[in-house]
């Protein structure tokens, strides 16, 4: 099984799919719409899984999001000073650009990684839940 393929974590992470059936979208909406952006449902509408396991759960998802979004504005900056050229000034210009449009990927990337550090696949969960 790959890291990227239906049933592994890479496939529900990157997917934004349950992390227990690999089905079941964890967002009513795209990642790029910014209609209920934040909205999750309750449940899994495929398996049934719980998507908050009890009170302030996504609160490590704050963390990862923290540490993710760190490192990709470092990066982005130093890429467009060192490989573009750009300024100081520019390059951070073209990060609040680049963040305001990622966002909400950031958001949700961070929520997917949490509740599948917590959550098992389960091959089996859709024929649970008939």
């Amino acid at each position: 099984m790959g890291i990227f393929k239906k049933g592994s974590k890479g496939y529900s992470i990157l997917n934004f799919k349950c992390p227990r059936c690999n089905e079941g979208d964890l967002f009513e909406t795209g990642s790029f719409s910014f209609q209920k952006s934040f909205f999750m449902p309750d449940n899994c509408p495929e398996c049934g899984q719980k998507y908050f396991l009890g009170p302030g759960f996504y609160y490590g998802a704050m963390f990862i999001s923290y540490i993710i979004t760190g490192f990709f504005c470092l990066g982005f900056v130093a890429f467009c000073m060192f490989a573009l050229d750009m300024s100081v000034d520019t390059s951070f210009i073209w990060l609040l650009v680049v963040m305001a449009a990622l966002f909400v990927w950031f958001f949700r990337l961070a929520r997917s990684i949490w509740i599948n550090v917590n959550v098992k696949y389960d091959p089996d969960a859709l024929k649970q839940n008939d």
